[in-house]
């Protein structure tokens, strides 16, 4: 038998202040979008914004349905807009922001596994790594790909 250990590599920084411009701008944008979430049932509000390689910022926010689990998250709904209206343009990087009662979190939320498929197979369809923003009032967490979120999803890359 052997072990294996996966280990997840994420930068933590005491708070937005210590990013670059870049950056910062795509957090104020995921902010901006939760406040435009639908989320009547669960009040947790979930805005996300990517940046393409051709300059252009595109976000989305949750939509809740009450027909759970119609509903889809902020990062896809952000990712397919991307990809539905800038086929070949690759997402540089993506920041994903939550807030309860209006405030945003105190700690960093992290993409659900859905949304975590979905943007590894954005970085291999591109073959490009995408930077993920995790903003919380406390700290801030990058991760330089999302891979490291889910080192063993699903990748086409392993089909024969």
């Amino acid at each position: 038998m052997k072990t294996l250990k996966f280990c997840t590599l994420v930068h933590e920084y005491p708070n937005l202040s210590e990013l670059g411009e870049d950056d910062i701008k795509l957090v104020e944008k995921a902010i901006e979008s939760a406040a435009k979430s639908y989320s009547p049932y669960s009040g947790f509000r979930v805005g996300a914004s990517v940046l393409l390689d051709n300059g252009k910022i595109i976000c989305g926010n949750n939509q809740e349905n009450s027909a759970y689990p119609s509903g889809l998250c902020a990062e896809r709904v952000a990712i397919f807009y991307a990809n539905a209206q800038f086929p070949e343009s690759r997402i540089i990087s993506m920041a994903v922001v939550a807030k309860s009662n209006e405030k945003i979190t105190n700690k960093p939320v992290y993409p659900c596994g859905s949304c975590r498929q979905v943007m590894i197979e954005t970085e291999s369809r591109f073959q490009s790594p995408i930077k993920l923003i995790l903003p919380g009032n406390d700290h801030v967490h990058i991760l330089e790909n999302v891979s490291q979120l889910m080192p063993q999803g699903f990748d086409k890359r392993l089909l024969p």
